[in-house]
C-alpha cells in the first residue's frame, strides 16, 4: 500500500489495521498515527493481539522490509488473507515527512 494511500485512509477514519513489527524503542521513537505495536516474534509465537476477522485489511510495517515481510508471511499461514506491506516502510514514511506519533 502507498503511504499516501494510507493518509488518506486514516484521514477518513476507513484505515485499515496498521500493525508495526520493529522493536518497542523502534515503536516508541516514532510510528504510523494508531499503529499497533507488534513485533514479528509474538506473531511468530502467537502471543500478538490481532484482529479476530481472518479477512479484515492489515497494513505491515517494519523499518526498511525484511521483517514485515516475513510478519506478512506468518500472518498468511496463520489466515489471514487481506495483508498488505507498506511501500518504504517506516523509513519511506518519514523521507515523505508524514506525520508521526510517539
Amino acid at each position: 500500500m502507498q503511504a499516501k494511500e494510507l493518509v488518506q485512509l486514516i484521514k477518513s477514519k476507513k484505515s485499515p489495521t496498521v500493525i508495526d513489527v520493529r522493536s518497542g524503542f523502534e515503536f516508541n521513537s516514532g510510528h504510523v498515527p494508531g499503529a499497533i505495536h507488534t513485533p514479528t516474534w509474538k506473531i511468530l509465537f502467537k502471543m500478538a493481539k490481532l484482529p479476530k476477522n481472518k479477512e479484515a485489511k492489515l497494513v505491515v510495517l517494519c523499518e526498511h522490509g525484511p521483517r514485515a515481510q516475513m510478519a506478512q508471511g506468518l500472518l498468511g499461514l496463520y489466515g489471514y488473507r487481506n495483508v498488505a506491506l507498506l511501500d518504504g516502510h517506516m523509513a519511506g514514511w518519514r523521507r515523505a515527512g508524514l506525520t508521526v506519533e510517539k
